[in-house]
């Protein structure tokens, strides 16, 4: 059986607090904690190899943005996404990505169709072998592309904070893959056509699809969490 690989996180010496904040976004990304779960100040600094000062000014914006909780003098938590809550993001999602789905279909470049392709060529082998940490890194480079595609920074950058606080859902999403890998190739094929409309409805597809899993799907520990 191969050895896993441990990935190195590396901060080079300028603009540190930036670097160290989009670290952390990337180790929330990458499902090094999970949710609910303590992140150990002390244990960052060290393998950062950096003080405490650029780790609590990453602390601080991350608590802003809904993504962490900070106690003081107990801990600072990655947040634990209720039902309510994940539906609202969805929702919310549901209706901002359909447009940067469309907008990114009317102008994206041969360069970004053909990074979209490679990433679903990798998609497909990390959906056969169900590894999630793969997956969910995948997914959101998948997704930053369709943002990034459509020319409006704002949305762009209001989806990108989405995705992010959308994370630490309650359960695996491994059992919908497939699902999912096929709502991206709609889409992909809407992008190679420059057909917005057709865009726009297979991002919606998705959310909803995601909107009807979080709806029906066990909450939390025991799964009795009931919807308001």
């Amino acid at each position: 059986m191969p050895r896993a690989i441990t990935k190195v996180y590396r901060v080079v010496k300028t603009n540190l607090n930036a670097q160290v904040y989009d670290i952390l976004k990337e180790m929330i990304a990458d499902k090094r904690f999970t949710p609910g779960s303590s992140l150990n100040v002390e244990k960052l600094t060290q393998e950062l190899g950096v003080s405490r000062t650029p780790i609590w000014e990453a602390i601080r914006r991350l608590e802003q943005e809904g993504i962490v909780v900070h106690t003081p003098h107990k801990s600072v938590r990655l947040v634990e996404l209720t039902r309510q809550m994940a539906l609202e993001l969805y929702e919310v999602r549901e209706t901002m990505e359909a447009m940067a789905a469309r907008l990114g279909a009317e102008r994206a470049t041969p360069e970004i169709i053909a990074r979209m392709e490679k990433i679903l060529a990798e998609q497909t082998l990390i959906v056969n072998r169900e590894d999630d940490v793969a997956y969910s890194r995948s997914d959101y480079d998948f997704h930053i592309l369709i943002y990034k595609s459509c020319g409006n920074e704002l949305l762009t950058e209001i989806l990108e904070g989405l995705r992010y606080k959308a994370l630490p859902l309650a359960f695996k999403l491994s059992p919908h893959y497939t699902e999912f890998l096929a709502f991206h190739k709609d889409i992909l094929a809407a992008f190679r056509k420059h057909e917005s409309k057709a865009a726009e409805k297979a991002m919606q597809r998705h959310n909803r699809r995601m909107l009807e899993i979080i709806r029906n799907t066990l909450w939390g520990v025991d799964g009795e969490e009931e919807i308001r």
